[in-house]
């Protein structure tokens, strides 16, 4: 059952042939792919892992921060956690 629902951003760039992704509102949460949908899909799996492991710890899940600035990344997007 979700009771929540919060918007993160993720940001992906491609390097040396990898595309990388991280939850800019998320310190920590980081992911690789050859494609760029394994990358969105290894994040997502990130994003949860991190928010399980900061819950398990007792501590608070980051807030969103719709306004950051991620200009110079390649791809911005919305990613969800369903908590």
């Amino acid at each position: 059952m979700v009771s929540a629902m919060l918007i993160y951003k993720s940001v992906y760039g491609l390097e040396e042939g990898f595309y990388l992704g991280e939850v800019v509102d998320f310190p920590g949460t980081v992911a690789a792919g050859e494609t760029l949908e394994k990358a969105r899909n290894a994040l997502t799996s990130a994003l949860k892992d991190m928010a399980e492991t900061s819950i398990l710890r007792g501590e608070p899940l980051p807030i969103p921060n719709p306004m950051m600035d991620c200009h110079e990344y390649h791809w911005v997007e919305q990613i969800r956690l369903a908590i």
